[in-house]
C-alpha cells in the first residue's frame, strides 16, 4: 500500500521531513477493522510527534503518522460487532499505533464512528480528533450537561479559531451555553462568529478587561484550547467552584493559590487516553462520534473543514504541517485521495 511516512524527525522545511513509501497492507484481527482511507486531516499533535525526537533517530521501518481519517471498512477482525465491510466511517485512531497517512489502516472498532451521511470524506475527516477532544473536555471533564440542563451558563474558549475550538463552539452552543470565543485576527474573528460564538475577545490583549466589559465578573467554565500562557487570566476569570480544562502539554508555571481560594478545579484532556490505556469505557468514543454524526446530519453542527490539499503525499503533508506550525490555519486542513 502507499503511505506517507518519516524516517527521521526533521524540520518541516526539510524536503525529507516526509517521504512517500510502499508498506505491507495490514490484516485485521480481534476487534480491529481495516479501513481504506479516503481522507485525513492534520492536527497540532501531528507536528508535535514529528518534532518529538532528535534528527539522528532513524525509523526503520518508516513511521506513519496521522490521527484523523475517514474511509470505508475493507475488512473486519473476527470479534468485530459494530461494523461491516463497506461501512463508511470516521475516527481519530490511537497514537500508539501506525497512523492514518496510508491507503489502509487498522483501528479498534470501539473508537470509530459511522461517517455522517451528509458529509463527504474530506468534510468528515476534519472532525474526529477535535470533536472527541472538545466533547470530552466539556461533557466528561467539566461535567457540563450535553442535553441542556446547564443552559445559560457561560464558557470562555481560549484559542477558539483552531480545530478544537471550532467544533467546541458548536457543541457548547448545542448545550445551551453562552460562548465567549477568543480570536486575534480578523479572519478568525469572522470564523468563530459564523460558528455561533456569542462574544469574541482578543487573547493577545487584556482578556480579563474584555470579558468584564461584557458585564461578566466571572465565567462558569473555561477551556484552554491553545496554550497555558493565558493561565493567570483564566484563574482570574473562573467563577468560584468553576472548572478549567486544558489540552496543553506545558512547562509554564501555573500558580495554584487562587485556584485553591476559589475551590476551582483543573482538568486535563487527552483524547488518546482511552485507547492508550484500553479503559473500560473505551467505546464511549464510538458513542460520541455516533452522537455528533447525528447532530451533523440533523443540521445542528457543521464540519470545520477549511482547506483541502490533493493528493495525500509527502509534499502536501509538509505543506499542511507548515500551515499548522506557522499558525496560519483556521479550522481544519484535510488531505484526500492517494
Amino acid at each position: 500500500m502507499k503511505a506517507v511516512a518519516l524516517t527521521r524527525y526533521l524540520p518541516v522545511t526539510d524536503a525529507e521531513a516526509f517521504v512517500d513509501v510502499d508498506l505491507p497492507k495490514p490484516v485485521a484481527t480481534g476487534r480491529d477493522i481495516l479501513v481504506a482511507v479516503r481522507a485525513v486531516s492534520v492536527n497540532p499533535v501531528d507536528t508535535k510527534v514529528r518534532k518529538s525526537k532528535g534528527a539522528d533517530v532513524v525509523e526503520n521501518p518508516p513511521r506513519v503518522l496521522g490521527y484523523d481519517a475517514a474511509g470505508v471498512v475493507e475488512a473486519i477482525g473476527p470479534d468485530v460487532t459494530l461494523f461491516a465491510i463497506g461501512d463508511e466511517v470516521y475516527y481519530s485512531g490511537d497514537i500508539t499505533r501506525s497512523g492514518s497517512n496510508a491507503e489502509f489502516q487498522l483501528v479498534d472498532e470501539r473508537i470509530v464512528g459511522r461517517k455522517p451521511a451528509s458529509l463527504d470524506f474530506a468534510q468528515a475527516a476534519a472532525l474526529p480528533l477535535t470533536t472527541i477532544t472538545a466533547y470530552e473536555s466539556f461533557f466528561d471533564r467539566l461535567g457540563i450537561d450535553r442535553d441542556g440542563a446547564d443552559a445559560g451558563q457561560s464558557i470562555l474558549i481560549i484559542g477558539a479559531g483552531g480545530g478544537v475550538g471550532s467544533i467546541g463552539i458548536q457543541l457548547a452552543k448545542a448545550a445551551g451555553l453562552v460562548v465567549i470565543a477568543t480570536a486575534s485576527r480578523p479572519e478568525t474573528r469572522d470564523w468563530v462568529t459564523a460558528l455561533g460564538a456569542d462574544h469574541v475577545v482578543d487573547h493577545r490583549a487584556d482578556m480579563v478587561a474584555q470579558v468584564r466589559a461584557l458585564g461578566m465578573q466571572h465565567v462558569d467554565h473555561i477551556a484552554v484550547f491553545n496554550d497555558m500562557r493565558h493561565w493567570d487570566a483564566a484563574v482570574e476569570l473562573i467563577r468560584p467552584q468553576g472548572g478549567i480544562v486544558s489540552i496543553d502539554n506545558t512547562d509554564v508555571p501555573m500558580p495554584m493559590a487562587m485556584m485553591k481560594t476559589k475551590a476551582a478545579s483543573l482538568h486535563w484532556e487527552f483524547m488518546f487516553a482511552r485507547a492508550m490505556f484500553q479503559t473500560d469505557d473505551m467505546q464511549a468514543q464510538h458513542d460520541l462520534l455516533t452522537y455528533v454524526a447525528g447532530e451533523i446530519d440533523a443540521g445542528r453542527i457543521r464540519t470545520t473543514l477549511d482547506t483541502v490539499l490533493r493528493p495525500i503525499n509527502a509534499e502536501n503533508l509538509r505543506k499542511a504541517h507548515a500551515m499548522i506550525e506557522t499558525g496560519t490555519a483556521k479550522g481544519k486542513i484535510v488531505l484526500e485521495l492517494f
